[in-house]
Order: structure tokens, then sequence, then C-alpha cells
């Protein structure tokens, strides 16, 4: 037996090379089924740990088989792998506090940073558990789509429940299509209760995406009391009523309030909000009318068909005995009513009488809601054409006042059709001087940029200058004939086209020297203010609109205060406004490297103080730089402690079971002796 036992000790021995290749092999091919395995029982633990390294290898198939002794050296590396398993769970578990103050993408960035240091079955784990976070962003699409469906369900309730408990014919002809409608809205109703759940809101500006928060605000909220009670089981009397009982079912009723957020939503999402609250009215007042019409019936039934002029007549007439008849015959009188606009049998009974007052009283102010709406509406409709109309009535009163020629006359009312009717009229400021900045600067580029792009002197200026410009750009549009500036002239502004033809005319006005057209620029020259410009600030040529021309402008002040913050980009266009002077022989170039060399002192310190300025804002972005670099580190730096940690542990039990086994190898042949 002892032979048979140091035979297959020296066999093992020298085959440790071979069978450590092999249990690596091995090792990796467990792990990556254990990671692909959506379960880790005991037993593929027990595999995983027969094969960490060559040792573990060599014990293994030295006691595999031995009864009982085999038995406790598994469960001594059964607690092994357990051990290191549980530590490195806490290790790689994120801090709360630092979960609270990262967002989304930087939560992203910092995982990205550690993807070398962590192994792929963390990646797993960490995937899974952000597919099991299903947070619904209550401004995104797919909340507003589910708000569209919950919103039938309750359309539904509110319009044929009523209907069903007062119109029994309509009840029992289509019992069950009620019955499937009716669960059908009873499982979206569950379905909407478990989307309140997981629906995030904002907290410090942030989406909060913690699922114990989202439930706790939803369930201490009174909404989530109604939400409970309209899906209470009520129709469960059935079993003791019948079916026939649809008024069991009016607190699916309280849920209103999921149409009311969809209406909302849509006003605000829609391009036109004017039409759908018109229809939005309308449907309200149906709504009315049509709850109305039922009570109607209802009373009538209670009191008996045709025991008096003011009920629905008997239903034993073959007239009045049908379904749509009774429910349009109700409509007809609750409309009349309502809108008080007809004349209806008078009450009787002083229950009737009571019921209508009510009416009136409703109807009175459903008339007022009506008209105040509507006139509402329509003088919204109108109030940009209205506007613009009292701009044109005082330009009208004024010139008759001041006795102005009928050609002028004709000229400025021209003018003023050519901007309505192209929808020029629009006050682009005066519209987005609601918005911030960033969202001015958003929509500016989105409208002028690619006019920008087109222009010559700002092909290869930063992206910052381009935003910093769109800002400041004032639309101008030009009859055809105008002078947009003559030569000689003070160059107060430049001006980019955007849409027109203009020309460069001789100082006839009728000579043609060029044509300008949209994407072109002119008169930046003069408020360059460039050294050695023979024509100083003045203005170069002629230019002249022939058609109607839209244009934009850009006035020195503007322009100066843009490009302060942006020197390399000043520099970049003064040195294309020589190169334009140089080619059109305008430039005295003695005359500009003296001022270069003579420079005042003042010019010096606003140099000096414009080089420090971009040094402070250089000097602030390396610092941000660092400070982003150093927590960086220190972050991979935490990483690599808590690596080394877990693999200290590691070795310490790996020596412990290598001991472990030596003990037994020496205790083993003493017993067979």
């Amino acid at each position: 037996m002892a032979k048979r036992n140091g035979l297959h000790s020296s066999v093992a021995n020298c085959q440790a090379p071979q069978a450590r290749v092999e249990g690596d092999v091995e090792g990796t091919e467990l792990s990556s089924r254990r990671t692909s395995s959506a379960q880790d029982g005991t037993s593929s633990e027990l595999q995983a740990g027969d094969v960490p390294d060559g040792g573990e290898q060599l014990g293994a198939s030295a006691f595999q088989g031995r009864g009982a002794l085999a038995r406790i050296v598994r469960l001594v590396l059964v607690l092994r792998d357990w051990a290191s398993k549980s530590l490195h769970e806490e290790q790689q578990r994120p801090d709360p506090f630092l979960e609270r103050f990262q967002g989304p993408e930087l939560r992203a960035v910092a995982a990205g940073a550690d993807d070398d240091l962590e192994d792929e079955e963390t990646k797993e784990e960490s995937k899974k558990k952000k597919w099991q976070i299903f947070v619904v962003d209550p401004a995104g699409d797919w909340y507003y789509r589910w708000l569209a469906v919950i919103a039938v369900p309750v359309l539904y309730n509110w319009c044929l429940l009523v209907a069903r408990a007062c119109f029994s014919d309509l009840q029992k002809t289509y019992v069950v299509l009620w019955l499937v409608l009716d669960y059908i809205s009873d499982s979206i109703y569950i379905g909407d209760i478990v989307i309140r759940l997981h629906t995030g809101f904002l907290e410090q500006g942030l989406l909060v995406k913690d699922l114990k928060k989202l439930c706790n605000s939803y369930v201490h909220t009174l909404q989530f009391k109604l939400d409970v009670l309209s899906i209470l089981p009520t129709d469960l009397a059935y079993f003791a009523v019948g079916l026939h009982c649809p008024e069991l079912r009016f607190n699916r009723l309280l849920r209103f309030s999921r149409m009311f957020e969809f209406f909302d939503r849509t006003e605000t999402r829609t391009s036109h909000p004017n039409i759908f609250r018109i229809s939005n009215l309308v449907l309200y007042i149906l709504v009315i009318i049509h709850w109305n019409a039922c009570i109607y019936y209802a009373i009538s039934k209670a009191i008996g068909f045709g025991e008096d002029t003011w009920v629905y007549p008997n239903v034993t007439d073959p007239e009045y005995g049908y379904l749509t008849r009774e429910y349009v015959y109700c409509l007809y009188w609750s409309t009349l009513t309502l809108t008080t606009i007809g004349e209806t049998p008078p009450p009787v009974r002083d229950e009737e009488y009571l019921f209508v007052i009510f009416d009136f009283l409703v109807g009175v102010l459903i008339f007022a809601t009506i008209v105040g709406n509507v006139g509402s509406m329509i003088s919204n409709m109108n109030a940009t054409r209205a506007e613009f109309q009292a701009k044109i009535d005082a330009i009208k009163h004024y010139m008759q006042f001041r006795k102005v020629s009928k050609d002028m006359e004709t000229k400025v009312i021209k003018w003023f059709d050519y901007l309505w009717t192209n929808k020029k009229a629009v006050d682009e400021r005066e519209v987005l001087k609601n918005l911030p900045d960033k969202l001015r600067a958003e929509i500016a580029i989105n409208v002028h940029l690619e006019t920008l792009k087109k222009v010559r002197i700002f092909q290869d200026c930063e992206a910052g200058l381009l935003v910093e410009l769109v800002l400041k750009l004032r639309p101008q549009v030009f009859s055809p004939g105008d002078y947009v500036c003559r030569k000689g002239d003070i160059g107060k502004e430049m001006y980019i086209i955007k849409e027109g033809k203009l020309a460069v005319v001789a100082d006839d006005g009728t000579t043609q020297y060029a044509l300008l057209t949209a994407g072109g620029c002119f008169g930046e020259i003069s408020i360059l203010n460039i050294k050695g410009s023979k024509m100083g600030n003045r203005r170069t040529a002629n230019i002249r609109s022939l058609g109607y021309s839209d244009l934009f402008c850009l006035s020195k002040e503007d322009l100066m205060e843009a490009v302060t913050e942006y020197p390399d980009a000043k520099k970049v266009l003064e040195e294309r406004g020589r190169e334009i002077l140089i080619k059109e022989g305008l430039l005295d170039e003695s005359a500009a490297e003296e001022n270069v060399e003579g420079m005042s002192t003042e010019e010096k310190l606003d140099r000096l103080a414009l080089n420090l300025d971009t040094l402070h804002t250089r000097l602030g972005r390396l610092l941000t730089e660092y400070n982003d670099a150093q927590m960086k580190l220190k972050q991979r730096i935490t990483v690599l402690e808590s690596e080394l940690r877990q693999q200290y542990l590691e070795d310490f039990f790996s020596d412990s079971s290598d001991s472990l086994f030596e003990d037994e190898e020496k205790a083993l042949p003493r017993g067979t002796q």
C-alpha cells in the first residue's frame, strides 16, 4: 500500500508542470463558465477551488477519493474561496457618500479609468445591477408615451362607466366586451403604479435613481392613496349582485390626474398649442354634457318614464324604446339645458326643479368658460399680427402728421409688407430675452452659424469667438436702391449678407464694379483700426442694395468686445485686413511700422493687461487639469491598495492550505506504518 502511494506521489511530482498547465487552462474555462452562468452553486466553487495553481492541483489529485480526508481538504478550499469572495466584494463596494455626489457621467469616467484593474466577474455583476435598476425620466419621451397609454383607460372609465350604470340596455347587450375592456384597463392601472414607483425626480438638479427614495417619495403622497383606491377589487361584489352593476367600479375614476398630466404635457410639446387648447376645452364640455345626460336618464328612471312632461317619455312607445334614441334624446336635453340656448319642458316635481337649477348654474359657468377661453385663444393667435399692425399704424400716423411725400410713404409701407410676408417682423432679441445666455447662444448658432462660416474673414476663427459674435448680430433689411454705406462715411459697423444681392457702385450710383451675394461681408476694414490704413476708419466703397436684402449688422464696439478675450483671433483678423488693404493699395507700410514701434504707454498697458488676463485664464485651466489628474491618481492608488490587500489575503490562505497538505502528507505514512 505504501509503495503504491509512493509510486503515485512520484508520478504526480514528475507530471507537475503538465498538471500546472492543465490546471491553468481548466481554471480559465471554469472562470469563464462561472462568469457566463447565472447560478454559482457549491459544486462550481469546489471545481474552481481545485485548480487555482499548481500546488493545489497536486494536493487535490493526491487525495482525491480518500474519503474523509479528501472531504476535509475540499471544505478548507471552499472556505478559503468564500472568504476571498467576501473580502473582494467589500473592497469593490462603492462609497455611498461619493455615489451621492457623482453623477452618471462621473461614475462612467471613474469606471473607465479602472477598467484595467477590474476582473471580468466584477464587470458582469455591475452590468446586471444596472439592468436591475429601472428608472423612468419624467422629462423623457418614454414617460410621455406611457401617459398617452394610461390616459386611454382613464377616459374610457370616465365616459362609459356612468353610461353603463344608467343605460341598462348598454350594459346587458355588450357585457362580454365590457368585462374584457375593464380588466385590460385594470392591468394598465396596475402597471401605472409600477411605473410611478420607478419614476425619478430631480434633487439638486440631478435625476434621483435610488429606488428606495423613489418609493418613499411616492408612497407618502395623496396620489398613492388615490391610486390604491382606484385598483381595489370592488367588482368582486359581482358574485353577490351579478354582472350588471358597473357602478361598483366607480373607484376607477380616481385616476383622473394622469389624464390631466397627459394633456398638460401635450400642450407644452405641441407646435399648435391654441388648437390643442380649444380641442381640450371641447372635450371637457362634451364629458360634462354626457354625464348630465346620463344623470337625467337615471332620474327619469327613478321617477318613472312618462310620469310627467319633464322626464324621459315612456319606453313602451316604440319611438322611444330603443337604446340609440334614449341616449340621443338625453344628450339633446342636456345640451339645451347646459348651454341655455333652447327651450325644454318645465319641471314638475321639487327634485326636478332642484336638478334644473343646478344645471342652469353649471351651464352659466360653462358658457362663461367657453367665451373667456375662446376669446383669449383668438387674441393670442392674433397677438403678433396686432402688434405689427400697431407699429404700421403708428408710422402711418407719423408720416401723415409730418406730411411725408407719397413716394416715401409707399416705400415704407412696402418695406413693412415685405417683412410680414417673409415672416421677418419678429424681433429676435425680444423673443429670446427670457432665455439664459447658453440657450440663446445655441439657438443663435443653429440659425446664424452657417452664414458666419461662409464669411471669409471668420473661416479659421475659434468656435468660441463665433459663439460670441452670433449673440451680437442684429438683423437689418434694406429696400431696393438703398445705400448700405457710402464712400468716405465713418465706419461704425460691418455687414454680413444673409440673403439678397448688393452691388459695389461708382459715385454715379449706376456703374457696378462687383456683385456681393449671400455669405459675403463688407465694412470690416473700417472697424478694425488697422495701423497704416490710408482711409483710416472711413468707408472705401459705395454699397447699394439691388433688391430686398437681409443683412446682419455687427457694430465696432461689439466686435472689439468679442475679440478682447481672443487675442489670437484678433491678430488673424488684422492680418487678413492688411492683406486686403495691400491688395487694394490702401496700406502705408512705413506708417504701420512706425505705429508699431512707437506705441503709446496706454497701448502698452492695455496689451500687458490683455496678456495678464490670458495668462490668468491659462493658469486656471492648468489648475483644473492638475486637480482632475490628482483625483484620478488618488482613485487609482486606492484601487491598487485594495488589490494588494486582496492578493495578500489570498497568499495567506494559500500558504496555510499548503502547510496543511504537507502536515497531512507527513502524518499519513506514519499512520500506515
